[in-house]
């Protein structure tokens, strides 16, 4: 039976999405494994919505929503009052996944993870410890055979929130650090090569003998990528994992009323203590469909997205945390 042509225009209008809105962000690289995932499965469950994202870096994604060029960012650095102010509208922060940064290495023959102390981080990336048997390493590491071979620092090359986990982190634990480096997205790093977002310094690292770095967490499961323990506030060293990753999260006294909480630094005694928010920045004056959209967008990141989760290697939001956003989601217009 031939299908009249009127009749087959008509069943492409009706079954077509009334409307059809794309959102476009750019950002962070921390979250992009999931973010990935997460806005597949969101334009599976709502076809009339769409969502674009560029894994620029948490620096960059800022600069092109000030610019106005994108329609959101994704930031792992929350906007301090400057920044704010000069975004010239209001932008909400929302709390997407909570991860971790790890220090990762490239060292041949080892039999077992490594512990790091905070100090010693801190002078590993300020290039005052050079040789991976110096003592203070050793000292963390009693069982372990560590070459006289030294120390390729890998760092980020871009604006980084990954960059502004550390530094914050390193910033608390260690006054030389505080001195020379500091917190943000780019640092002056003193020794060092560089590469582009995680998955370039992931590379990077799983390539070059006798090198560490550092990256979000599941960058190290995916490039298989050793990663060390920290030794955390309770005296305990901590190996990132979900449930580490989670305490750090349960032991976050309250959640702030705008939502800008910085990095946290848990002394929890199961917590890993370099971890912090990833967010969404959203202005609150998107308009018309867009808003509409971006809601629908945060309300599945709250609930399904947030149950995919653990299977992503990223720990979920408390549920104070969620109930805190969900408050927030209404004043997007």
């Amino acid at each position: 039976m031939t299908k009249h042509p009127l009749l087959a225009c008509a069943l492409l209008v009706v079954l077509s999405p009334a409307f059809a809105e794309t959102l476009t962000g750019a950002g962070a690289t921390f979250p992009l494994p999931i973010y990935t995932r997460w806005f597949a499965a969101f334009h599976e469950r709502y076809p009339q919505d769409e969502v674009t994202y560029q894994p620029t870096g948490s620096a960059e994604g800022i600069r092109k929503l000030r610019e106005g060029a994108i329609d959101f960012a994704g930031s792992d650095i929350p906007l301090d009052d400057h920044q704010m102010s000069e975004m010239g509208r209001s932008v909400l922060h929302f709390p997407t996944v909570l991860g971790a940064v790890v220090p990762i290495y490239h060292i041949g023959g080892l039999s077992k993870d490594l512990n790091f102390t905070p100090e010693t981080l801190a002078k590993i990336f300020l290039g005052t410890i050079r040789r991976w048997n110096d003592p203070e390493i050793r000292a963390a590491n009693p069982h372990v055979r560590l070459p006289d071979a030294p120390i390729v620092v890998v760092h980020r090359s871009d604006g980084s929130g990954t960059t502004y986990v550390l530094s914050s982190y390193l910033t608390k634990v260690s006054a030389d650090w505080k001195a020379q480096a500091g917190i943000g997205a780019t640092v002056q790093w003193p020794v060092g090569i560089e590469a582009s977002g995680n998955g370039g310094v992931a590379g990077l690292v799983r390539h070059t003998a006798n090198s560490i770095g550092y990256v979000e967490f599941i960058y190290a499961l995916q490039q298989h990528l050793g990663y060390g323990l920290v030794r955390n506030g309770a005296g305990r060293f901590v190996q990132a994992n979900l449930d580490s990753i989670s305490a750090a999260a349960r032991s976050l006294a309250a959640i702030s009323p705008d939502l800008r909480n910085p990095a946290i630094g848990s002394s929890a005694d199961d917590a890993y203590p370099i971890t912090g928010f990833s967010y969404l920045l959203i202005p609150s004056t998107l308009g018309g469909e867009k808003a509409a959209a971006a809601k629908r967008l945060l309300n599945w990141i709250l609930t399904s997205g947030q149950a995919q989760s653990p299977a992503l290697g990223y720990a979920p939001l408390p549920a104070s945390v969620i109930e805190a956003e969900k408050a927030v989601i209404d004043r997007i217009r």
